[in-house]
């Protein structure tokens, strides 16, 4: 198992955080995160579905056997 690298930052002469390093695992992840939030907000507006309607569903696509 990979030991967790630490973001490191980049400051200006004043010492204010400019810019950010991130580990390619720590930036994918990052990315995989604002992916499901933009499928979270686009699907904002529907209709929850029951877990019986959605068993039924499964079962009549054949893709469980609920």
């Amino acid at each position: 198992m990979s030991t967790p690298v630490k973001e490191q930052y980049i400051i200006d002469r004043e010492g204010n955080k400019t810019a950010v390093i991130l580990s390619i695992e720590q930036y994918e992840q990052m990315l995989e995160d604002l992916h499901d939030l933009a499928i979270v907000a686009e699907r904002r507006a529907e209709q929850p579905v029951s877990l019986a309607k959605m068993q039924e569903w499964l079962q009549e696509s054949g893709i469980s056997s609920y």
